[in-house]
This record gives C-alpha cells, structure tokens and sequence, in this order.
C-alpha cells in the first residue's frame, strides 16, 4: 500500500524548461514522484510527496520548487522521529 501525504503534493512545482533529464529527483525521491519521459522528469504522483525537499536540494539546475520541512508531512516526520503524535498547528 503506498501511503498518500498532501492532497495533489501543495507546494511541489517543475519548471520542465529548465529540467536537463539527469534523474537525480527520481532518485532521491522517496516515494516515485518523479519519472523520466523524453529526456525530461514529470511529477507522475505528486499525491504521495511528502514534501521532504530531497528533490529540490539534489537539482543541479533549479527547476524544482517545493517547501520542505512545512504542514502536515513535517508533523509526520517529526511525530515518527520523536515517538510523538504529529502535531502540524492546523487544528
């Protein structure tokens, strides 16, 4: 079972201009966001980014945009590592 994190991934964005087709954000991603069609990456899963930001971080060109370590998935991040109740301020 894949698990889902934020409704449509809220703040990943591509800019397929930019994009050189390295495949680093396939990679790095820990749940298959990303592949690579035609030389280029797409988002084919953008419900399962938990918005880690490992995508944007191992870019070498910059076309990535996502804010990482915010909302809900950093809650759940936090809550696992810390054994606690994720907590993202929403309620």
């Amino acid at each position: 079972m894949r698990l889902k994190y934020l409704k449509n991934g809220e703040t990943l964005q591509l800019n397929s201009g930019k994009c050189m087709g390295c495949g680093y954000c396939v990679e790095v991603c820990p749940h298959g966001v990303f592949e690579i069609t035609n030389g280029k990456a797409n988002i084919t899963a953008k419900e399962y980014c938990m918005e880690c930001g490992a995508c944007k971080m191992n870019c070498p060109v910059g076309a990535i945009e996502v804010k990482s370590g915010v909302g809900c998935a950093a809650a759940i991040i936090r809550g696992q590592m810390s054994g606690t109740q994720p907590d993202c301020g929403c309620s």
